[in-house]
């Protein structure tokens, strides 16, 4: 059993800045790749960026140079640095972990809720 709980969204205006967090907790032996993705009203879900354990990232075109992601491994959590935000980054941020369990010899994806990042012009 592993939740993510997401923090950091909110209200800012376009050129902002916005921190989101979010920490897994549970039963967590290990943990591979972490990530976020968002999700506009009628747009797919979209991965924005990821980070593997060895701390190599990857970025959707959109947001490279903008948008930083970083992990702390003991505290199990990981971070999305967003800077000169854009309207267009308004979305639902989801935050994404593949888990490997106590007890177990094998990994589950896990998702926190979402948080709401709204850029106003």
């Amino acid at each position: 059993q592993v939740q993510l709980v997401e923090s950091g969204g909110g209200l800012v205006q376009a050129g902002g800045s916005l921190r989101l967090s979010c920490a897994a907790s549970g039963s967590i032996f290990s943990i591979n790749v972490m990530g976020w993705y968002r999700q506009a009203p009628g747009n797919q879900r979209e991965l924005v960026a990821t980070i593997n354990s060895d701390g190599s990232t990857n970025y959707v075109g959109s947001v490279k140079g903008r948008f930083t992601i970083s992990r702390d491994n003991a505290k199990n959590t990981v971070y999305l640095q967003m800077n000169s935000l854009l309207p267009e980054d308004t979305a639902v941020y989801y935050c994404w972990a593949v888990v490997r369990c106590s007890g177990k010899d094998y990994y589950n994806d896990y998702w926190g809720q979402g948080t709401q990042v709204t850029v106003s012009s």
